[in-house]
C-alpha cells in the first residue's frame, strides 16, 4: 500500500523544503532538488530524516 496521497501533499524534504515524489514502487520518497531518497517503512510511514536518506542520481 503506497503512502497516503493526503500525506504526500504536505511532505517536503527536510533539507530543501521541496515536495517529495514516490519512487521504487512506493518504497521511497525522492526530493527532485537534492536527489535524496527517504525510505518508507513497512507500515507505510516515511522516515524523513537526513541520516536515513540516500542520495541517488
Amino acid at each position: 500500500m503506497p503512502v497516503d496521497p493526503e500525506l504526500l501533499d504536505i511532505l517536503v524534504c527536510p533539507e530543501c523544503h521541496v515536495s517529495v515524489q514516490p519512487v521504487h514502487e512506493g518504497a521511497g520518497l525522492k526530493c527532485p532538488k537534492c536527489r535524496r531518497v527517504y525510505p518508507v517503512g513497512d507500515d507505510n510511514i516515511p522516515v524523513m530524516l537526513l541520516d536515513e536518506a540516500k542520495v541517488e542520481d
